[in-house]
């Protein structure tokens, strides 16, 4: 290797391994779970983004139980509302002590004592997206001491620069901003918008590799298991044919704001809502209905048997019993907003009132 060469080496940038070897005996898990607990604990400081259904919160619970039998002090795992209780869930099935790891909601952060803990794990870690966001300043900030981190999440799309720092800023591989100043420039005169650099697009791979994995099926890592090739996605849409108005004009106005978007949600409410509740009325199956609007809400209500809402100003406490009841069957519609659902269950029959 010249002189040259053996500068530019000097000049990359590693995560450094903080970690241990784990003994992960366990039969819970797939050999390319065991693979990738093990290249987390291995690192100290780690990301998994993997695809739903691939196993993240026994991974999670696998690692923290590794933390605490490593370290001697529990680990935290953080999580959104309702899949705290999912988690405690998993964690009795797999024979995962909760005395030891203590799991909770976001919601709760700022009344936790951290010092306690040798590991956090966040799940769901898609909380940092927000570059601002005050979440994402406290829990930078509250874990900055802690020995162990991972963060568990969803492949991040659509691979957000600021994402991506805020997790490097996280597990302390490289600040964000440092980050950026690195591998990226403004993307022309749009100075909130980040563009790669042109040398650097293998290279910051290159180095996201060595902190975190992403993965949508196990073949993506090196491990040909079976059961993981899911069928298709069946999308059905039913179109509602809405009459020429007597406006004055050849066409229908378009909605191309949040006023006239919602106005036109109202001139069709009652089509809409009578499709929705015939199907979901059509048999005794599970259904998730999102709406757009609280009206649309209360009207479904009354026209589905059965039928609950969770809002996004309902009280924490109301908001996981009713999930909680939906993803173990006992509820057979769920009618909520947008996101509120969060990662419930994956289901057959879902759609969206537009």
């Amino acid at each position: 290797m010249s002189e040259y060469e053996q500068f530019l080496s000097q000049k990359k940038k590693v995560h450094i391994q903080s970690g241990f070897e784990p003994e992960i005996e366990t039969p819970h898990l797939f050999q390319f779970q065991k693979w990738v607990v093990g290249r987390a604990l291995k690192a100290g400081k780690y990301a998994v983004f993997s695809g739903t259904g691939t196993g993240k919160s026994r991974m999670q619970l696998t690692w923290a139980d590794q933390v605490l039998k490593h370290t001697g002090k529990p680990a935290l795992l953080l999580t959104p509302l309702v899949v705290s209780a999912q988690t405690r869930s998993e964690a009795v099935k797999i024979s995962v002590s909760l005395e030891s790891i203590h799991i909770n909601n976001y919601e709760q952060l700022e009344n936790i004592d951290i010092s306690i803990y040798g590991g956090i794990a966040l799940d769901e870690g898609s909380i940092l997206k927000n570059h601002e966001g005050a979440y994402r300043n406290l829990i930078i900030d509250k874990f900055k001491a802690t020995p162990y981190k991972s963060i568990w999440s969803a492949t991040p799309a659509p691979n957000d620069p600021m994402e991506i720092g805020n997790y490097s800023e996280f597990l302390d591989v490289l600040p964000r901003n440092e980050m950026l100043a690195m591998y990226f420039v403004h993307d022309g005169g749009q100075t909130s918008k980040w563009r790669l650099k042109k040398h650097a697009e293998n290279v910051f791979w290159k180095w996201v590799s060595t902190w975190a994995v992403m993965f949508q099926h196990p073949k993506d890592i090196g491990f040909d298991q079976e059961g993981y090739d899911l069928p298709p996605l069946n999308i059905i849409e039913r179109k509602i044919i809405t009459k020429k108005r007597d406006n004055g004009k050849l066409f229908n106005d378009t909605a191309v704001s949040a006023t006239n978007y919602n106005a036109e949600l109202r001139l069709t409410r009652t089509e809409r809502l009578s499709i929705a509740t015939e199907i979901a009325n059509s048999n005794d199956e599970q259904y998730i209905i999102w709406i757009k609007q609280n009206e649309e809400g209360a009207i479904l209500r009354k026209l589905i048997p059965g039928s609950v809402e969770v809002q996004g100003s309902d009280t924490n406490e109301y908001k996981e019993t009713e999930l909680l009841k939906f993803a173990n069957g006992k509820t057979r519609v769920l009618i909520t907003k947008s996101k509120i659902a969060g990662r419930i269950k994956i289901m057959n029959n879902c759609f969206d009132l537009i």
